[in-house]
């Protein structure tokens, strides 16, 4: 009898994708050589939550002068040689050692600065912390705008496409992360978002729906059922539209 819980597969499958992310350093290592700084566990890898279903595998990446577009193409196509499940998941987010190009938002910053989880490392970088105003500046652009543009999307669909679940999911989970960040310039899990939502109950937003969202996810369940609900979508959009005006 397969007496297995769902913590237990969630476990595993962080396990698994630790595992399968040493594998890509050790590519890395011999790719870069001296030019590697530091190779990093982020996201739910790092901080927590971590779902075998609904979670990325999210890696920073510090090297002296960063990366060109051929070297992350690369990686990438080794990533998913060496696990098609893994490497179809994986997201590189990477700078020089100044902090000055590369693909690292304010937020995935933070995340490096307060959750990053040390794979290799031959020296610790690390860029200034991004203020609160820099946040809230940075989450009332393209996140907010990509944000509702799904939220819209997803409200006037007929049928839920089953490659859209995760990101059915993640729309309605949004509004509980976005609140989490725009007031604590943090960034944690979305258990911790969406206790955060439910204790300060800002107005306007459907803290239950959100919840469920949160619980489906938890579940490794199909988001179909949600699906109903899409027509709160519109009315999620103006609740975090006031509040970025406030």
């Amino acid at each position: 009898m397969n007496t297995m819980t769902l913590d237990d597969a969630n476990e595993a499958a962080k396990s698994a994708a630790t595992d399968f992310s040493h594998l890509l350093v050790s590519q890395w290592q011999a790719a870069l050589g001296a030019e590697l700084i530091g190779v990093y566990l982020v996201g739910s890898l790092g901080h927590a939550g971590f779902s075998r279903r609904y979670s990325d595998v999210d890696i920073a990446l510090i090297t002296e002068t960063g990366l060109s577009q051929q070297a992350l193409n690369h990686m990438r196509s080794e990533a998913v040689a060496l696990s098609a499940e893994w490497g179809g998941k994986l997201s590189i987010f990477w700078a020089d050692r100044h902090f000055r190009v590369g693909r690292f938002p304010p937020l995935d910053r933070v995340d490096y600065i307060d959750h990053a989880v040390a794979l290799t490392e031959r020296e610790r970088v690390l860029p200034m912390r991004p203020t609160l105003a820099e946040i809230q500046l940075y989450l009332s652009g393209a996140p907010f705008a990509d944000w509702k543009e799904s939220a819209l999307r997803f409200a006037t669909s007929e049928a839920l496409d089953p490659k859209d679940r995760k990101k059915y999911l993640k729309t309605l989970l949004y509004p509980a992360r976005l609140c989490y960040s725009w007031m604590t310039g943090g960034i944690g899990s979305n258990d911790d978002a969406v206790a955060f939502l439910s204790e300060i109950r800002p107005p306007g937003f459907d803290i239950n729906l959100i919840t469920r969202a949160l619980q489906c996810r938890q579940a490794a369940a199909d988001p179909d059922q949600l699906f109903s609900e899409r027509a709160t979508l519109p009315s999620q959009v103006e609740a975090c539209a006031a509040q970025i005006a406030d």
